[in-house]
């Protein structure tokens, strides 16, 4: 079994000033919000976070970089974040924008022990500048290096005691292969079940990835709200 703690700020307070950080979710769906609200309580900064983007202005990992606790993103996409743009163009926050299939990638590498692979995405362009390329089949190809992280911080529907996560839906993007990348990876859950509960071909996450759980409740903002007359 898997140490279940009951208070947010206690499951993130040895996450360090300096330490690079993996956080789940593509848009608003499926980010650990309380995790991400308990280091804006910690105060802890100069953080450097992987994510696929940044939340946005009022909610999610915007909210640490509004409280200027980001260092720098490693996203593939920014659009949504206003103060995201004002740090970056006032040169308060460093950014490290990758393809989006890419950054999947180096996220899985990570976890999987793979230091690096060829992709064609960014041959060509600024991203490409100061790494190795190599041609296959007459086709250039450019060498991305895997990602890993001191912590990595999900959110899933369900898990059981021992730490096997099943996530709903669309929370499924960035979350099982975040679970992977990070020394230690805690998972915030929706709904905690006993051993056994959880149909074994539905989990998604094995336990072995992670060593830290705690339930909460969510708030599931829609980052964009579009309605019909």
């Amino acid at each position: 079994m898997k140490p279940v703690h009951t208070s947010f700020v206690d499951a993130v307070k040895d996450i360090h000033d300096g330490a690079t950080i993996m956080v789940g979710g593509f848009g608003l769906v499926g980010i650990p919000e309380n995790l991400i609200k308990a280091l804006l309580e910690t105060g802890v900064k100069d953080l450097t976070i992987i994510s696929n983007n940044c939340g946005v202005d009022d909610w999610g990992l915007g909210l640490l970089l509004q409280n200027k606790q980001v260092k720098k993103m490693i996203s593939s996409y920014v659009g949504e974040n206003k103060e995201f743009e004002r740090q970056v163009l006032s040169g308060e926050l460093e950014v490290e924008l990758v393809p989006q299939g890419s950054l999947s990638e180096k996220i899985r590498a990570g976890g999987a022990g793979i230091p690096g692979f060829y992709t064609p995405a960014g041959v060509g362009t600024p991203i490409a500048k100061g790494k190795e390329t190599k041609v296959f089949n007459g086709k250039e190809y450019l060498l991305e290096e895997g990602l890993v992280a001191d912590f990595s911080l999900v959110r899933a529907a369900k898990g059981d005691k021992m730490g096997n996560l099943i996530y709903n839906k669309t929370a499924q993007n960035f979350n099982p292969m975040i679970a992977t990348a990070g020394k230690v990876t805690i998972a915030e859950v929706e709904e905690l079940v006993e051993i056994g509960d959880l149909p074994p071909d539905q989990i998604h996450t094995p336990s072995v990835y992670v060593q830290r759980l705690i339930v909460g409740k969510q708030e599931k903002r829609i980052e964009r709200l579009t309605v019909s007359d």
